[in-house]
């Protein structure tokens, strides 16, 4: 038998996915656990010894943050924790009231809150205590009011404290009229007693919190931001900011990780994510310019947001020039933002109100913005110095600034910015804007220990919002192993799972065990059949010059889905479940190599086109730019400003990287196969 068969079996691939996920726990003694438990809490009941797929939301904001509270967003950590869980909450409408009803689709398995470490003693005293002298420092005020102009107003002022414009980064003055470093004790403590109220200690295991923050640094509107998550209840004494790291920037943020959390011998772990790099401007990912660098790099951060709210950071395609930013795949035209910089986010009542906010040309876009090109990248570095700086696996998240964490779901996504994406707002002024991620990691618990520690080992991967279940491993295996009752048992045993590193291979090269299932959804929302299951490899050729390729493993992009026009049901049929073994048919000894695996669904309509179709304008009809003529009417004479439905009507021929249509996808973790120098890590 060929060995890229596909095995389609029902009892194999029933067998495969029952060990996986199926309601047979099988429980470990403290002995025999693969990890270290470092807190204390009841062992899970449903333990797995070949792990399970568990989804959540690494990347999160509440009402502690400043530009959710400006977007008149109320909900705060507990609240957050609330939704995760599957309970309603109430968010603000365009108008900034609190009237808009909304709960998840699906309860997510693990959650952090992420609120901006920089600004929590000043949201304390500008929006807690009326008792506190500071509350009624005028910008206090703006940041309070219900009123837009006003709120982008304070929302400028807080970009300018956090030095993300031309001046250092500097406090409130309302800390020289009440205690901000008290305020920042205090709400470090909350966002602590929230993250323990929600945490499952039980041995049900039903829900994980992560005591986390966000480390806040965009100078000059370039996204530096790292999502800061601790392993256990045993944190730093306060959150490591850019008031501490000034323009020394992320290397100095992980130095004082270490002095404030790892050094301390106190059970402190902790790990700095991140945030998706498209809009970094190009310096997130810098050549170390020291070993400690090039080591805390390594260490801190085992995994990086592929893709979230503010866009995908895979790799870059522009369909309207017909070319990519050091790629030929097409699929990386997916959910691109046109510019490289926080400015992005400046659109009112539907006008662009920054210069930087503008399309960045793809010749002009830095490579390093997208993260297949820094892995190949650091292949190219390693063959230089013998280290690889760039190892990271992927996770996927949300950045939702309205207490959503894992409100992904397209048919129903209610915005992630309080009013200034509620309702019609949402098409108006956040069209390149999209429901976001989640991260899924293979653990064999729902606990603080078993989650960090498969991030730690990169066994994790991203998905564009939906939950299909994704398996991807590298080894001596046979090609008949997806019919093995063993696979998974096998598959460890002779080879390594997503974010693992493979030194020991022969001269044909390591065989991939490759694994998918839909996402099935909700009776309401029924999942996408799958499309295709691709593998796409980066490596340095002979001359030095960094390469890729995509290969389709499973499935094929022609297989006849689509969608109707009219009312966005999915058409024809595609992958359920599939397994395969596969092997790199153009490798080549002593070559060093990444692989990941990306997965395509079905076509289906993007969130934009369902809530365009909802005010009557539908941008597949040849009349949708009378239909939006009359949309814009319509919202007008309910209170909006400005062109609201226009967007819809977009020709996506003339777009470099929208469409009305989308693919959801995941991408698995890559495995480094490493043939020659020495180790990765």
């Amino acid at each position: 038998m060929p060995r890229n068969t596909v095995h389609i079996k029902a009892v194999v691939l029933l067998s495969y996915f029952f060990a996986a996920t199926g309601s047979v726990p099988s429980l470990a003694t403290e002995a025999q656990l693969p990890f270290e438990r470092t807190e204390e809490r009841e062992p899970c009941a449903d333990f797995r010894v070949n792990r399970k797929p568990l989804f959540g939301d690494l990347h999160v904001h509440t009402s502690y943050s400043f530009d959710s509270y400006i977007s008149s967003q109320r909900r705060d950590p507990w609240d957050a924790y609330r939704y995760a869980k599957g309970e309603k909450i109430v968010l603000p409408d365009a108008e900034g009231e609190q009237s808009i009803e909304t709960a998840i689709d699906r309860p997510l398995d693990f959650t952090a809150v992420t609120d901006h470490g920089e600004f929590l003693g000043q949201i304390d005293i500008c929006t807690l205590d009326s008792k506190k002298l500071g509350y009624w420092w005028p910008h206090c005020l703006l940041t309070r009011s219900q009123s837009l102009w006003p709120q982008l107003l304070a929302a400028h002022w807080w970009t300018i404290l956090g030095g993300q414009q031309e001046s250092p980064p500097e406090k409130s003055f309302a800390c020289t009229l009440s205690d901000c470093d008290q305020g920042q004790r205090d709400m470090w403590s909350r966002v602590q007693k929230a993250a323990e109220e929600h945490y499952d200690r039980s041995e049900n295991c039903s829900f994980t919190t992560f005591v986390a923050y966000e480390y806040t640094e965009a100078f000059d509107q370039n996204n530096m931001h790292r999502n800061v998550i601790f392993r256990n209840e045993s944190v730093s004494d306060l959150p490591v900011t850019v008031y501490d790291t000034g323009r020394d920037s992320f290397p100095s943020l992980w130095r004082q990780l270490r002095e404030t959390c790892i050094d301390k011998e106190n059970g402190c772990d902790v790990m700095a994510i991140p945030h998706n790099s498209n809009l970094s401007g190009g310096l997130m990912f810098r050549d170390p310019r020291s070993v400690e660098e090039q080591e805390d790099r390594l260490f801190f951060e085992p995994v990086v947001e592929l893709v979230q709210h503010k866009g995908a950071s895979e790799c870059r395609f522009d369909r309207r020039l017909g070319r990519g930013l050091d790629t030929v795949d097409e699929a990386c035209d997916f959910e691109q933002i046109p510019g490289d910089n926080l400015n992005m986010m400046g659109t009112v009542h539907g006008e662009v109100r920054s210069e930087k906010a503008q399309l960045v040309e793809l010749d002009e876009f830095a490579r390093r913005n997208m993260v297949r090109n820094v892995l190949k990248d650091g292949l190219a570095l390693q063959q230089e110095t013998g280290t690889n700086p760039f190892v990271m696996g992927f996770i996927g998240s949300t950045d939702t600034h309205s207490a959503t964490p894992g409100g992904a779901n397209e048919a129903d996504y209610v915005g992630h910015l309080g009013r200034r994406d509620a309702e019609f707002t949402n098409v108006q002024d956040h069209f390149y804007s999209n429901p976001g991620g989640l991260a899924v990691v293979w653990a064999e618990e729902n606990s603080r220990d078993s989650i960090f520690s498969a991030i730690r080992r990169k066994e994790t991967y991203a998905t564009s919002g939906t939950r299909p279940e994704v398996r991807f491993f590298a080894g001596d295996y046979a090609e008949d192993l997806c019919s093995d009752p063993e696979m998974l048992t096998t598959a460890y045993r002779k080879g390594v799972p997503m974010g693992g590193e493979l030194s020991d291979v022969d001269e044909q090269g390591p065989e991939f065990l490759i694994a998918v299932r839909k996402d099935y959804g909700t009776q309401v929302y029924p999942g996408t059949d799958l499309q295709r299951a691709q593998v796409i490899k980066g490596w340095v050729d002979g001359e030095g010059k960094t390469r890729e390729k995509v290969f389709d493993v499973l499935g094929q992009a022609d297989n006849g889905a689509g969608v109707d026009a009219q009312t966005c049901a999915p058409t024809g049929e595609g992958i359920k479940q599939a397994c395969t073994v596969w092997r790199d048919p153009d490798f080549i000894p002593g070559e060093n190599a990444f692989y990941y695996l990306r997965v395509l669904e079905n076509p289906t309509c993007r969130w934009s086109t369902r809530q365009c179709q909802a005010a009557g304008v539908n941008p597949f009809a040849s009349s949708c730019e009378e239909q939006a003529v009359r949309a814009n009417e319509a919202a007008r004479e309910s209170g909006a400003t400005g062109d609201v439905y226009n967007k819809c009507c977009l020709d996506p021929a003339e777009q470099p990287f929208y469409s009305p249509v989308i693919q959801e996808r995941a991408w698995s973790s890559p495995i480094w196969v490493n043939t020659h120098s020495e180790s990765l890590q």
